[in-house]
């Protein structure tokens, strides 16, 4: 019941009552991502993408992306190709998965400061 209510009152929650109804009378079902982020194509070639959970561009991965914005036609596998490939990551920052390097404000250790290092000859 609450998944029902935010898809009706909030835009960002997965999608609108308006695309729901686009997606169930005109859309073609494509694919679907490792995020689970499904994927949609009408008549006219337009395309689009519910997302799994909440409205996160980075979310898509870079095969996806390829996709959506008409630089590629073919449908992405959710293959790896390589052995070096790692999955898709959305960006974190702002979260507490965020990179904190050495010295941040927000980092567990604090880094020393000085203004500036000598060099040692």
């Amino acid at each position: 019941m609450t998944r029902f209510l935010k898809q009706i009152f909030t835009w960002w929650h997965r999608q609108t009552v308006g695309t729901f109804l686009y997606t169930l009378f005109k859309g073609k079902y494509v694919g679907s991502d490792d995020l689970g982020n499904k994927y949609y194509i009408n008549s006219k070639d337009r395309r689009w993408v519910i997302y799994k959970n909440y409205v996160e561009s980075t979310q898509i991965s870079s095969e996806w992306h390829l996709w959506i914005h008409f630089l590629t036609n073919n449908i992405p596998t959710n293959k790896k190709k390589f052995d070096w490939q790692i999955t898709h990551q959305e960006n974190l920052t702002g979260t507490v998965k965020a990179h904190q390097p050495e010295g941040s404000l927000s980092a567990d250790s604090k880094k020393n400061m000085r203004k500036y290092e000598t060099w040692k000859i």
